[in-house]
């Protein structure tokens, strides 16, 4: 108890000024102390727990619906488990995986014109993922660069603004929003459950292109993590509301317009993202090691762990 204590001790300044800086203005400063104590510390002290049982790198995956705040809470375990644990931690989106719009704009042409939008499995540079890994595991550990996104452009960042990893981390967070997703059976994928599957990929090209890239290259590296964490969306409309919320916070902070997503667009975009997310709401809330119940407002309703 008094370690806990502690911890909020240590943490509380870093904590406060990171989420001004994230512009969350929306919760009290009472509910933000609330959220740290009952839910981000413990955590914390979950994956410290488990990082000692493994005693090596922990690779820990990540997921849950748009805009739930993933990165924002994967930042706040970053500043507990480096001010408090003093624990070298290295967080990793699964964003700065994704292929370039060039690359994307030739499996357009060649496989579907679907893949000109990032985000489902068949985006990302699996590869590049996969050298990721291997890098951090291996015993001897050579220094890294890691591409970065940028949503506001639609594309990777040029090399000089890339990702140094210059240290081993003791812990690794991969987040993203199809972290530990599964693929579906035949029979599911032939159902088309939005407007877009409907009328855009009519002849499932598509939908089992991903389908088959979850079945194989995704597994592989969802193996390589040991744990996941998972934040439970109540519902898909939800979604639409936090990513509307979070385009938004891109427009304030983005120097390129062009790319910032309208109304409309933003409710097509979402619909490529509707079918693993909600095959996720039922595979990850059984199979994940903690699960975070979200209530509509974003509040943490209740972490569960297993």
């Amino acid at each position: 108890m008094n370690e806990t204590k502690d911890c909020f001790l240590k943490v509380k300044n870093d904590y406060l000024k990171f989420l001004y800086k994230e512009k969350i203005f929306s919760k009290s400063k009472e509910n933000k102390m609330k959220n740290l104590k009952n839910f981000y510390i413990p955590l914390a002290f979950w994956i410290e727990k488990k990082y000692k049982e493994k005693g090596k790198t922990l690779f820990l995956g990540f997921s849950g619906g748009q805009g739930s705040g993933k990165t924002t809470i994967a930042g706040i375990l970053k500043i507990i488990l480096k001010n408090f644990f003093k624990r070298e931690i290295y967080i990793s989106s699964i964003d700065d995986f994704y292929k370039t719009f060039r690359d994307r704009e030739k499996m357009s042409n060649k496989i579907h014109p679907l893949f000109k939008t990032r985000g489902v499995p068949g985006t990302h540079d699996i590869n590049l993922a996969k050298n990721f890994f291997q890098t951090l595991n291996a015993k001897k550990f050579k220094k890294i660069k890691l591409p970065k996104f940028d949503k506001s452009i639609d594309d990777r960042l040029k090399k000089k603004y890339y990702y140094d990893v210059k240290k081993k981390p003791e812990i690794v967070i991969l987040e993203g929003w199809c972290v530990g997703a599964k693929h579906q059976s035949n029979n599911l994928i032939k159902k088309p459950i939005n407007k877009l599957e409907k009328k855009e990929d009519s002849f499932l090209i598509w939908r089992k292109y991903v389908n088959e890239k979850l079945k194989k290259e995704y597994k592989k590296i969802f193996s390589m993590l040991d744990h996941f964490i998972y934040m439970k969306i109540p519902n898909f409309n939800a979604v639409f509301k936090w990513r509307l919320l979070q385009e938004k916070k891109l427009r304030k902070k983005s120097y390129f317009k062009k790319k910032i997503m309208s109304y409309n667009e933003i409710k097509r975009f979402i619909m490529f993202y509707e079918r693993i997310t909600l095959q996720m709401t039922k595979d990850l809330r059984k199979s994940a090691s903690v699960v975070m119940l979200l209530k509509k407002n974003q509040d943490i309703k209740k972490v569960l762990f297993r």
